[in-house]
């Protein structure tokens, strides 16, 4: 279990021998543990590669369990619950997953582009999809990520994303909302990094800026994912031109 960020890990998982999980790229896994004699479950998706054999690796953040206010709804009581489930683990434990599910599997030249928009850990799926299409020299499809965060310390997978960004169908943009000086950054963020947050205008923007036709891809909270939809069919996509994980 590494820590990538002051709240968020990267733990890896063993798989039996040199077995590989066999997800497509878009799907995700269901963690089970129990709590207090409760039973807690919560989607995953693998950011490791698809063909990666005897392993797996996820993004889990730590989100404790809320007493009181500001939010004691069943959905942030039970991903509080599953953060102490993962941190009572050490190494050996057994994990119980479940998999695989999902409503979106991607294929190779499936789509002209694809606008990707994630807010936090909802980065997660976007990253099996962009290895499988920068690991597939057959694959043409153009990618424009922008993935929101609060602060630039906070950005998770930066050496992956840089990497990505390298290749020559493949942009990335960044959204912090709690940074507001681009000279805080380094250069190579500073032209593809916007401050605040993700909004109707700049939703328009990419969407014109894109090279061939888009379809997106959404992920991130509740509140973000609502948002994204009215965004992206006010900017003129229609309701099976995108995708809400």
């Amino acid at each position: 279990m590494d820590r990538i960020t002051k709240d968020t890990y990267r733990v890896q998982f063993a798989l039996p021998g040199n077995s590989q999980l066999n997800l497509r790229p878009g799907q995700h896994l269901i963690l089970r543990g129990i709590v207090d004699d409760l039973e807690i479950q919560r989607a995953y998706t693998p950011i490791s590669p698809a063909n990666a054999e005897g392993y797996f690796e996820v993004l889990i953040k730590h989100v404790p369990v809320p007493m009181k206010s500001p939010c004691v709804c069943s959905q942030c009581y039970q991903t509080g619950l599953m953060s102490r489930y993962v941190e009572s683990w050490r190494a050996g434990d057994t994990a119980f997953w479940r998999g695989p599910f999902g409503g979106f599997s991607y294929k190779p030249n499936q789509y002209g582009e694809l606008l990707m928009l994630a807010s936090g850990t909802g980065l997660a799926p976007m990253v099996p999809i962009l290895h499988s299409i920068t690991d597939n020299a057959d694959d043409e499809t153009f990618v424009t990520l922008v993935s929101c965060f609060k602060t630039f310390e906070g950005i998770y997978l930066k050496t992956f994303l840089q990497e990505q960004a390298r290749f020559w169908n493949v942009r990335t943009f960044f959204v912090l909302s709690q940074e507001n000086s681009l000279e805080q950054l380094p250069w190579s963020y500073r032209e593809k990094t916007w401050f605040g947050r993700l909004t109707q205008d700049l939703i328009e923007e990419l969407v014109r800026s894109c090279r061939r036709e888009p379809f997106a891809l959404v992920c991130g909270s509740a509140e973000f994912t609502k948002d994204m939809a009215r965004y992206l069919l006010h900017a003129g996509l229609a309701e099976d031109s995108y995708f809400l994980f």
